[in-house]
């Protein structure tokens, strides 16, 4: 008979899909659009945040969950404002604690000020009671796997994976609920997960157990792709002229190849920058990270973004 279930995430393959590193919804605002955006032919419940404030770093998955359920309707817009980045704009509106959320009816920048829980829920039955729209909460895919007896040890004990799961009824040893606990692919005896419960918490764990590197929002931080050994060759070769420089770029080449796995991947990044480098100038680096800036600026895949956020951040060491 099967026993009670348990959750479990499977680290390396799906974790962060939990996080969502998909394209928000939420439209970004500024000093700059803002008049352009609220105030129009459409409601906007609006956030005003701290990028370094935690409530707000909490809240994020909240508001991106609502501003995709909110996006085909044409009558409302879910957006944020920056106020570190828009000082201006957020003393106007009289912004002293984030997150601070303010309601701006069709047609009027006089906004009122929302008390409501911090819900995607309650959000959605705010709007549908301030636009007279029927906004509903969408059922989200889960990447959470519930474990039970029959495929415990099969996914949990697979050497390929990391795996952290959480227990929530009684299983074996467990004596307190809930439990997390984590089963590397080197040591499946697994470990008690002892850190805070708050989702910056988690993610630096996994960060930190796992080899990744992505932050709260599933995006790949500045240390993504980053190999030790050929940053300090880059520094050489950009050093370097000549026949001098042609040597430290075989050495780059030779130590790129025996990196395995995910690290194979940004060797070839390294190799293909350097490669650019010789053919293009010094210049190079610098205009390729600019020119990606401007593509992450834009609304592309999370595939997309992966992509453009390693080369930028290899490309960081030639310029």
């Amino acid at each position: 008979m099967s026993r009670s279930p348990i959750h479990l995430i499977t680290l390396a393959t799906i974790a962060f899909s939990l996080i969502s590193s998909c394209v928000s919804d939420v439209v970004v605002l500024t000093v700059d659009n803002f008049e352009k955006e609220v105030g129009k032919d459409r409601g906007a419940l609006v956030e005003f945040y701290a990028p370094w404030c935690g409530h707000c770093k909490k809240l994020a998955p909240v508001f991106d969950i609502l501003g995709t359920s909110v996006k085909k309707t044409k009558s409302v817009l879910v957006g944020k404002v920056d106020c570190d980045e828009n000082k201006e704009l957020c003393t106007k509106y009289g912004i002293s604690g984030y997150p601070s959320i303010k309601w701006f009816p069709e047609g009027s920048l006089e906004p009122k000020d929302y008390d409501g829980s911090r819900t995607a829920e309650a959000f959605a039955e705010y709007i549908n009671n301030e636009a007279g729209t029927n906004v509903k909460i969408g059922a989200f895919p889960s990447y959470v796997v519930v474990l039970n007896s029959d495929n415990f040890d099969k996914i949990v004990m697979d050497k390929t994976k990391d795996v952290l799961v959480e227990f929530y009824a009684t299983w074996y040893d467990i004596s307190g609920y809930p439990t997390m606990k984590l089963f590397p692919k080197d040591n499946k005896a697994g470990e008690v997960y002892q850190g805070d419960r708050d989702l910056d918490s988690l993610v630096a764990y996994i960060n930190q157990k796992c080899g990744t590197s992505r932050d709260a929002q599933g995006q790949l931080t500045s240390d993504a792709g980053i190999v030790e050994v050929l940053d300090n060759l880059v520094k050489e070769f950009m050093g370097a002229d000549g026949d001098e420089k042609k040597a430290v770029f075989a050495k780059i080449q030779e130590e790129a190849g025996n990196l395995h796995g995910s690290f194979a991947r940004y060797g070839k990044i390294y190799i293909k920058a350097a490669q650019s480098c010789m053919a293009k100038g010094a210049d190079y680096a610098r205009n390729e990270i600019q020119r990606l800036e401007r593509m992450l600026a834009q609304s592309i895949s999370s595939l997309k973004a992966d992509e453009f956020i390693l080369k930028k951040n290899v490309l960081s060491a030639f310029a």
